[in-house]
């Protein structure tokens, strides 16, 4: 790509609406970003914008189709404009965009252009290509993307809010046989240490006070120092532990086969690494975990969890679980339901497997039907709400820091995060955002705790 970008006239408001991962949510603000020198900025109003962006998600089943209803309705919204206005530019990224490009282009001749996730970085070159015709970027570059993206303004970081999306991890090498990921994002590719460094270290000098570390198998980093040395994930929450301002990590998604030693004695170690931990396993059944090449087993998977708790023993976890998977008996559903029940997990998402065209699954015999599936997640839901709701009622009575995020939904009402990633709506005024405090649980809804803050005086009692 040349340095030189192209000059985009100025004033221009862009609108990106995003499916699915984490991953996405931090690829539309950096899309954002390497727009803002060109003269976009962002809107929550597509009536008002000069460039519609959906950015995509291939993971569930009828995504692309989803896509395809909002595209119709774009269209039609954008042939409704007032005769004379500016023409709105209709752009598609992201996984759906990865996968199926050409036949984006085919069935939506309103779109303007077509770009994967590893393309971002090229917007503002694509965007002045699109003003003369159609374009489309599936390709996986060799140069790296991260290099060429502008850092966001300050203003703009911190107006996004105290704890912030960091990727250091894309792609992945694992192929389950049910999963897109390798043929939508790529084999797996680490950031260089010293460029996690800089973004980070951005994000502390703009007011972040949490991040998140990003990857679709973010466990497996494996970034280059500046020895050339590969630098595991353990090694790097060490070194963004050092950052003032970054008073709290996390990270997410990660593998089992890839829980090692220095990541597991990092939480032990670090306080800034925090207690909660999301470790797919997808199935507790071995037959059905080979026949999702999982590689690993179910009694790996307990050997690991109890090696975890035991370096930190409130470690709360959860979980990604998949039911309905070709050939899964009703003994091999039941092993996983009783792993979540062995296990006990703090929190855990749960789906039906759907089959994603050009993944081994979607080629096996024995499929379920659609009745068995939903059965079996409705059964699975009601233990994971169950565990969750059993852990959060755990944590009434006790004191937890609190990061105070932002004002809550009603007058005189603050919110923030414990340390397990739960909602914590408190009383308290808004001059405390941003503080991180001991906050005493005093009572539990669905899905959020309600706290007070506890004073110094009460902390020495």
């Amino acid at each position: 790509m040349s340095d030189k970008q192209p000059n985009l006239s100025n004033a221009k408001k862009v609108f990106i609406k995003t499916y699915g991962c984490q991953m996405n949510v931090y690829d539309s603000d950096r899309m954002t970003d390497a727009l803002a020198p060109h003269g976009y900025t962002p809107t929550s109003e597509m009536g008002e914008a000069d460039l519609v962006l959906l950015n995509t998600c291939h993971i569930r089943e009828k995504a692309a189709e989803k896509v395809y209803s909002e595209l119709g309705r774009i269209r039609d919204f954008r042939n409704e404009r007032a005769p004379g206005a500016k023409k709105m530019l209709i752009g598609v990224a992201g996984c759906v965009a990865q996968a199926e490009g050409e036949e984006i282009m085919a069935r939506a001749p309103a779109v303007d252009l077509v770009f994967g996730p590893q393309s971002y970085h090229r917007l503002p070159e694509l965007l002045s290509k699109a003003q003369t015709g159609r374009v489309i970027d599936t390709d996986f570059p060799e140069e790296d993307k991260f290099a060429h993206l502008p850092a966001a303004k300050k203003e703009v970081t911190i107006s996004r809010g105290l704890t912030a999306f960091l990727t250091v991890q894309e792609g992945c090498d694992k192929f389950c046989s049910f999963c897109v990921v390798p043929y939508t994002r790529g084999a797996e590719v680490s950031r260089p240490v010293a460029q996690v460094l800089a973004e980070a270290r951005g994000l502390a000098d703009a007011g972040v006070r949490e991040i998140t570390l990003l990857g679709q198998n973010v466990n497996a980093y494996h970034g280059l120092d500046e020895n050339g040395r590969p630098v595991s994930l353990g090694a790097l929450c060490h070194m963004l532990a050092e950052i003032d301002g970054i008073e709290r990590i996390r990270y997410t998604t990660s593998h089992p086969r890839d829980m090692d030693d220095e990541l597991i004695a990092a939480h032990r170690d670090l306080p800034q690494l925090m207690p909660y931990l999301h470790l797919p396993v997808q199935s507790g059944s071995d037959a059905i975990l080979k026949s999702m090449n999982r590689r690993h087993t179910a009694a790996e998977y307990y050997e690991i969890i109890d090696r975890i708790r035991t370096a930190r023993p409130d470690m709360a976890l959860s979980g990604d679980f998949i039911v309905g998977f070709p050939g899964e008996t009703d003994a091999d559903f039941q092993a996983t339901v009783d792993m979540v029940a062995k296990i006990g997990y703090a929190s855990a998402f749960s789906f039906k497997y759907s089959t994603r065209p050009g993944t081994p699954g979607a080629q096996m015999d024995d499929q379920i039907e659609e009745h068995v599936k939903a059965e079996r997640l409705e059964i699975l839901q009601a233990e994971i709400t169950r565990q969750s709701q059993q852990f959060n009622a755990g944590c009434v009575g006790m004191t937890l820091p609190v990061l105070i995020e932002k004002p809550g939904r009603n007058p005189g009402q603050v919110a923030g995060r414990s340390p397990y990633l739960q909602a914590v709506h408190i009383s308290a005024e808004k001059d405390l955002i941003g503080q991180i405090l001991p906050v005493e649980i005093i009572g539990q809804a669905k899905n959020s705790l309600e706290g007070r803050i506890v004073t110094a005086d009460r902390i020495a009692v």
